[in-house]
């Protein structure tokens, strides 16, 4: 059945929710320091990428694994200052940007996008695999498409953090539009056969189709565990040699911290299995946090987990 579903309308949905991920990561670095903008489709033949702020920050992640695409977080000097300021970086004179701010904007910038490749994920029913990020100053020659590439569409949302203004680009392939518009549709088909069902002339049929639970049961997210973490001068660090040991915040037996895509979900303890593999056994899980850089907002966890959401098991 064709779409009725325009590309236009798929390309907001897209970038609004998006544009909602990271804004919510925003909000955990920046608390009530976030304003979300509407989602603005560039037109066939437009640059997406008009007004760079030069001397400001671009973070971007592009899209690997067979389609062409990126997100793109674009920022003045003044909001990636402030940005990095809310972070813990500390207030900075006027100029450019330390190492020290810059590693603060990355951080974030690497959560922020993350989060938004998996709400991507989420949207269109399929997995995306994402570059490392790049997190650059921009210069006044950049090349957009030289750095980020191009693809068949582009929308944008505008922020403000802080009271400062930052946008998100993104440049989306047609799978995703496509994928987006047929998601729309099946949502669309389910609410108008729960009305129907609710009616009582449907009852009893199967016309709701599959639970939109079961459909995302499929997706892929990153999930690791991390040990502890230190803090180290950037020269100091960039001076390492091969075979150098460096303490941790925590000892051999303290609780990992599990993370979803840079969000901490719970703790755990290490284990061995009985193929000599490593694994974590979950001791207790909590509403998803960010975490802080360690660099510049040390150890530690924002959230504490609630005693009531504890829980045990293997993984």
């Amino acid at each position: 059945m064709a779409s009725e579903v325009s590309q236009r309308e798929a390309l907001t949905h897209l970038g609004a929710s998006t544009a909602e991920a990271v804004a919510r990561v925003l909000e955990m670095f920046v608390p009530g320091g976030i304003e979300r903008g509407e989602v603005t489709v560039t037109a066939d033949g437009q640059n997406p990428f008009v007004n760079l702020p030069t001397g400001g920050i671009a973070a971007s992640v592009r899209y690997v694994d067979g389609v062409t695409g990126a997100n793109v977080l674009v920022m003045p000097a003044a909001c990636a200052r402030g940005l990095a300021a809310a972070m813990g970086a500390g207030e900075q004179d006027d100029g450019p940007l330390t190492e020290l701010e810059m590693s603060a904007v990355g951080e974030a910038s690497n959560q922020m996008l993350a989060s938004a490749a998996a709400a991507i994920s989420v949207v269109i029913g399929q997995e995306i695999d994402i570059s490392p990020p790049d997190v650059r100053v921009i210069a006044a020659d950049i090349d957009p498409a030289d750095v980020w590439g191009a693809a068949p569409h582009a929308c944008s949302t505008s922020f403000m953090i802080a009271g400062e203004p930052c946008r998100l680009v993104q440049l989306v392939p047609n799978a995703f539009v496509m994928r987006m518009a047929r998601a729309i549709d099946e949502i669309s088909m389910q609410q108008t056969a729960a009305e129907y069902a609710a009616s009582g002339d449907g009852a009893g049929t199967d016309a709701a189709g599959v639970p939109i639970t079961e459909k995302l049961g499929d997706i892929n997210l990153r999930v690791w565990a991390e040990l502890g973490r230190t803090r180290l001068p950037i020269g100091e660090a960039l001076e390492l040699p091969v075979g150098a040991v460096v303490d941790l915040d925590r000892t051999a037996d303290s609780p990992v911290d599990l993370f979803i895509n840079g969000l901490c979900f719970g703790h755990g303890t290490l284990q061995i299995t009985e193929d000599g593999e490593w694994a974590i056994e979950v001791l207790s899980l909590n509403k998803p946090v960010v975490r802080k850089p360690a660099l510049v907002g040390g150890a530690g966890i924002v959230a504490e987990p609630s005693d009531s959401d504890s829980t045990k098991g293997s993984i």
